[in-house]
């Protein structure tokens, strides 16, 4: 289906990227306007959107530290070529696919259609803001113009921002159709509060340049109260299929075929098992440990023969390992190559990427059959998320300390809780029993006493923001969109592990324009740099805001 849309959209939907000479006959092959099926318009339109979530998202996870992110420098990281298919699936795919069904579905009366259209072109140009900046929109998706001029960054916000009004219009009009829907199964309450909660999002992010208007709407919105809550998660849920194609979370491939797989992050590893003086509740179901203690062998973990670079130990930062029981992973911006560590290093857990549950049983995980076999899920935005949201618009825009921490505490609880219902619904479930039964003390008493950790924490720390920041950013695991985003608008969590260079270039503020744009639009102007940032981040230039 797919490949005849894109035989009608030829000039549509490649946009600037490139261009094409029609036959002026018509194509018995081609869909038309009135050939085409709205219904596999949206599949589709949900199902590259989850894509363009989740290529940002692992760009995320790297620059926060969640995992590894290799290259010793940042501009070698991320060059021109390194997000051209960020671009071509918003533009070529999702954005060009909305256009084609919008009118369709005007005529049909499809209000569903178009209200699920909206929110997710809504949240696309809201990513493409946060990554790049000034982007094309007002000229973007004209099958008469190749070469669209960006607009302001701030212009395409305000334009998202109006799509999320219209789709909450469309969700509670009567109409006609009833499409599929791959995040909330046609509820539409739900998609109604996914909308507030994106609106929230907006505004927080506007909060530092027009810090009056985000208070205005956040406040509105709290009054409606009528975002997320629990239950309503955003989550795109994957299937165990091996077959083409290949249902299964895209991270566990990686880790449960021939083993190894992601890097992870040894100061994240650190934060969740060492920091505290005791694990957090939930590190058992973020990694599986193949080991239970760290390999001696300087072939296989290189930097335990060697002395952490200067900055690091003038700074304490923890180097190499995050400690002596197996969690295995590596330092930021590390380039070495791969040493024979598959069937060593940390991978993926039960959550989110339906893996296995650490029970201390410390084998390999080269067996696709193991754990939940990769019927795990992006988490998109969740209801813990509001609650860390409203924590920070309480302590930044109303200054209000209390307010802060209660919301806070919320959305740790309501997150450990979801990452427990979610590994509790799998096939681990019977592991994770097992486990708990065996243990002295039970899991609600655990994350009792994280909690009550916490909670003290917050309340003597002269930086209540760093709490707040740190504890959001833990329980962004498998989401690195929010946490790019928090990092750059907060700084939190602050002292975050330097590179292993002591000068690794500029962190990204925002991204290079692609190469697949710059050769095919004779109206781009290429950025001086990642440090260029977006319209909303107006914090202290350069790394030192982030590091």
């Amino acid at each position: 289906m797919k490949k005849l849309i894109y035989s009608l959209l030829c000039a549509a939907t490649m946009l600037f990227a490139t261009s094409c000479d029609l036959d002026l006959l018509d194509n018995p092959n081609a869909v038309t306007a009135s050939t085409a099926s709205p219904d596999f318009l949206l599949n589709r339109i949900q199902l590259d959107y989850k894509d363009f979530y989740q290529g940002i998202s692992n760009t995320g996870m790297s620059l926060t530290r969640i995992v590894n992110q290799g290259s010793a420098l940042y501009e070698n990281a991320y060059t021109v070529q390194s997000t051209n298919g960020w671009w071509s699936n918003s533009y070529s795919n999702i954005l060009a696919d909305i256009a084609f069904l919008e009118p369709l579905a005007e005529e049909g009366n499809l209000q569903k259609h178009l209200g699920i259209a909206k929110t997710i072109k809504a949240m696309v140009l809201f990513h493409l803001v946060d990554v790049y900046g000034d982007v094309p929109y007002s000229q973007a998706v004209d099958a008469a113009n190749f070469n669209p001029e960006v607009d302001p960054g701030q212009s395409v916000y305000e334009a998202a921002a109006t799509l999320l009004d219209e789709a909450k219009t469309h969700f509670a009009t009567a109409g006609s159709g009833s499409p599929n829907d791959y995040y909330y199964g046609r509820n539409y309450t739900k998609w109604t509060r996914l909308v507030n909660t994106l609106k929230l999002r907006y505004f927080l992010n506007l909060r530092l340049t027009q810090e009056g208007a985000a208070k205005a709407g956040i406040d509105a919105l709290k009054a409606e109260n009528n975002m997320l809550k629990t239950g309503d998660d955003f989550i795109f849920r994957f299937g165990t299929s091996s077959a083409n194609p290949d249902s299964r979370h895209g991270n566990f491939a990686g880790s449960y075929t021939s083993g190894g797989g992601t890097y992870h992050s040894t100061y994240y590893m650190w934060h969740m098992t060492e920091a505290k003086g005791f694990d957090d509740p939930r590190a058992r179901f973020y990694w599986y440990r193949q080991v239970l203690v760290n390999s001696t062998n300087v072939d296989e973990i290189e930097c335990i023969a060697q002395i952490a670079p200067p900055h690091y130990l003038a700074g304490g930062f923890i180097y190499c390992l995050p400690g002596e029981r197996g969690y295995w992973g590596r330092d930021h911006l590390d380039p070495d190559g791969v040493p024979p560590d598959g069937l060593k290093r940390t991978v993926w857990g039960i959550y989110p990427v339906g893996g296995r549950f650490d029970n201390d049983s410390a084998s390999p995980t080269n067996n696709p059959a193991l754990g939940a076999q990769g019927e795990g899920l992006y988490p998109i935005m969740l209801a813990a998320y509001v609650d860390f949201m409203l924590a920070e618009a309480a302590l930044e825009i109303d200054g209000n300390t209390a307010a802060a921490k209660d919301f806070m505490m919320s959305g740790i609880e309501k997150h450990i809780s979801y990452v427990t219902s979610f590994a509790l619904s799998t096939r681990e479930a019977g592991a994770i029993n097992d486990f708990f039964d065996s243990q002295d003390t039970s899991l609600d008493e655990d994350i009792e006493a994280y909690l009550g950790y916490v909670g003290a924490e917050y309340d003597n720390a002269s930086d209540k923001m760093y709490i707040i920041g740190r504890e959001y950013w833990l329980s962004l695991f498998g989401n690195g969109v929010e946490a790019y985003n928090l990092y750059k608008r907060t700084g939190e969590p602050g002292n975050m592990q330097p590179a292993l260079e002591a000068n690794p270039g500029n962190f990204p503020r925002s991204f290079l324009y692609p190469n697949n744009y710059m050769v095919t639009n004779t109206n781009a102007t290429q950025k001086s740099g990642l440090d260029v940032q977006v319209f909303w981040d107006n914090n202290p230039a350069g790394n030192s805001w982030v590091y």
